[in-house]
Order: structure tokens, then C-alpha cells, then sequence
């Protein structure tokens, strides 16, 4: 155990779990999305329904979507916020079957058409856990520089990509596959050592097959 596990995130509001955490999912769900949210539609379930207003947890989602961090110190007024930067928002009972107790369920539109569904977990100690992805089971915490792609269930995909990894000399360090159906949709979660090039990424986009690439370095921000 290291001392951020004793002491906690640096954060704003009453809760790792349901306030930091909560804000992370959001901003991670940003992230994923890629663009500006201008609609989001927000499942809550288990602890998070039953407790979240009162720890905030409403307000800590609303915060990471638009950008924000557990330390920013606006959060609180993050509802406002939202309208004012154009984000429609609405809150709902989320129908799920055997979800972590902190669970929430984000379906959100980016201003450029792009739409999102990421079902994501608060861990506790401001960790989150992704997992679910347009509606495909993953399992990732994006706490590593993590490229995450969405392919038509094809041969020849995996090692596309791990081909353009070892040109550019960037090790794997976990990989995971998942899909919906034989033959039909798959996403590859692959957390890696070092940085990906942008020019590895935007090839990988134009490949027969690549639904969709998206890529997060956190530490790189």
C-alpha cells in the first residue's frame, strides 16, 4: 500500500468514491468521446443512486465532462456550468444486472455528431474501472497510455496493430480482446510502456475494417 492509497486523492468534495471517482468518469468519458459534449444522458445505479446526490455525485460527473478534474474547485457549481457551455444534461435510474455498487452509465453526443456509451465503475481512492464500450464488455482503467479500437470481428486486425507497435517500438504491456458476436463487432484494449505517435494512429483509422481508434495518455496531458 503507498501513501496515495492511505490518504486519497487531492480532490474536491466529501468522497474518493463518489465525488473524485465520479469526476474521473466523467473526464475519461470526454476523453473517450474525443470531442465536446453537448448531450449526455447519465444512468446512475446502486451506491451512486442511493447516496450520490448527497455526496455530489451528480454535479462530480457533470464536472469531468466538461473538462475538469478532481481538484478544480468549480465543481460544485458544475450544473450551471454545463448550461452555459451548451450541455444538455438528464439523470436516471440505470438498469443494470451485477455492476460494481458505484456504477454509472453515460450516453453522450459530442458537438461534431460523434455518440458514446461507456458504463464505467468508481473503485474508491478516485480509481475508476471502464467497463463496458458502446455496449462491448472491456475492462480498463486507462491509467496507462491505452489505445482502445473498434474493429469489424475480422483475421488480420490484432496484428495490424501489433505490427505498427513493434515499428514504432512500443512495447505492449496488456492486451485485450472482446468482441459482441462472431463476425461481428470487436474492440482491442492495448495498454502500452511508451507514447504512440499520432502518425501510427491516424494510419491505423484508414485501415479496411477500423471502426474507430481512440487513444489515451493521461500522463501525457
Amino acid at each position: 500500500m503507498n501513501i496515495f492509497e492511505i490518504l486519497g486523492p487531492v480532490m474536491v468534495g466529501p468522497s474518493s468514491s463518489h465525488t473524485a471517482g465520479a469526476v474521473r468518469i466523467g473526464l475519461m468519458t470526454r476523453k473517450l468521446l474525443g470531442q465536446k459534449p453537448v448531450q449526455a444522458k447519465i444512468g446512475m445505479y446502486g451506491s451512486f443512486l442511493a447516496t450520490g446526490k448527497g455526496h455530489g455525485t451528480d454535479k462530480a460527473v457533470i464536472a469531468g465532462l466538461l473538462g475538469m478534474h478532481p481538484d478544480d474547485i468549480r465543481i460544485p457549481k458544475s450544473l450551471e456550468l454545463a448550461e452555459k457551455e451548451g450541455l444538455a444534461f438528464s439523470f436516471e435510474e440505470a438498469n443494470l444486472r451485477s455492476a460494481h455498487p458505484n456504477t454509472v452509465l453515460v450516453e453522450v453526443t459530442g458537438d461534431q455528431g460523434r455518440e458514446l456509451s461507456v458504463q464505467a465503475s468508481s473503485l474508491g481512492g478516485g480509481r475508476i474501472m471502464i467497463n463496458r464500450l458502446d455496449g462491448i464488455d472491456v475492462n480498463c482503467t486507462c491509467e496507462m497510455p491505452t489505445l482502445i479500437v473498434h474493429n469489424m470481428d475480422q483475421p488480420g486486425h490484432v496484428a495490424e496493430v501489433t505490427s505498427m507497435l513493434s515499428h514504432k517500438s512500443v512495447n505492449i504491456a496488456n492486451m485485450s480482446l472482446y468482441r459482441d458476436k462472431r463476425g461481428g463487432r470487436a474492440v482491442m484494449v492495448v495498454e502500452t510502456d511508451q507514447d504512440i505517435p499520432q502518425e501510427a494512429l491516424k494510419w491505423l483509422e484508414h485501415l479496411e475494417g477500423i471502426l474507430k481508434v481512440t487513444y489515451i495518455n493521461v500522463g501525457g496531458e
